[in-house]
């Protein structure tokens, strides 16, 4: 992009003709443009152009999920919160003392 830039930059100043740019030969002030191509097939060809974009929207979807969370009344945060509780503790070794106690019983009549 910054090559196209100074290209259109160049250009202008050359048709202008402002200050020393008018002197300038014509290879000088079209040098960008060939460079902002190579550019481009270089980084097509090696899928860095692909991989911006894809990046670029997965960020996006993770915004749009957090706000739509957030409008139907739920917190991301607890959610987050939650989950990294219940991936501790299965992270955790049992106790040494013995099996943990048997969680309390319901009373099923109340």
């Amino acid at each position: 992009m910054w090559f196209l830039i100074l290209g259109l930059v160049l250009l202008v100043t050359k048709i202008a003709e402002v200050g020393p740019f008018a002197d300038l030969g014509w290879v000088w002030v079209l040098a960008p443009f060939g460079l902002a191509v190579a550019w481009w097939a270089f980084s097509d060809s090696f899928g860095i152009t692909q991989r911006r974009a894809i990046n670029k929207m997965d960020e996006r979807k993770k915004q749009r999920r957090e706000r739509d969370i957030k409008a139907l009344g739920l917190d991301v945060r607890r959610e987050r919160r939650i989950r990294v509780l219940r991936d501790s503790s299965r992270a955790k070794p049992p106790a040494a003392d013995g099996p943990p106690p048997p969680p309390p019983r319901r009373d099923p009549r109340i």
